[in-house]
């Protein structure tokens, strides 16, 4: 552990370890890839419903309250936070095949077409049909561009 001298007289803010900043850090990545694998389980249809947030930290063997502390002091984010930029990512990815409908997304991603919704505009604005939309624009107007 490295601490570091104080002049006599000067107030110093306490420092953090280095060691321990490193351990939020490798606690935060190794949350991050628990998460990443559990979602592709998910995803892939290995799993049945999604982990909770007790459940990796069961995984990790970290009580849940301090793995929150951790992940937020580690990355400046809650926990739930990669949850939801993981979920958004995969709907986005999803959304783009206009063959699948939304209601089948939803309920892949494990919400009901509403909370799926309001969860989807939160995140980027848009309804999913409308990011659908917006998405697929530019492919349909280069196409007939080229046409004439």
């Amino acid at each position: 552990m490295t601490f570091v001298a104080v002049p006599e007289g000067k107030k110093m803010m306490a420092t953090i370890p280095k060691v321990y900043v490193s351990r939020q850090a490798e606690i935060a990545a190794r949350f991050k890839q628990v998460l990443d694998s559990h979602m592709d389980d998910f995803l892939a249809g290995r799993v049945e419903r999604m982990h909770e947030l007790k459940e990796i930290a069961d995984i990790i063997c970290l009580h849940p309250g301090h793995l929150s502390k951790i992940i937020k002091l580690a990355t400046g984010h809650h926990a739930c936070y990669f949850y939801e930029q993981r979920i958004l990512l995969e709907a986005k990815k999803l959304l783009t095949d206009p063959t699948v409908p939304i209601g089948a997304i939803a309920r892949k991603l494990d919400y009901d077409v509403s909370n799926f919704t309001k969860f989807f505009k939160r995140f980027t604005g848009l309804t999913p049909s409308s990011y659908r939309k917006a998405t697929a624009q530019p492919a349909a107007q280069t196409g007939s561009s080229q046409g004439g």
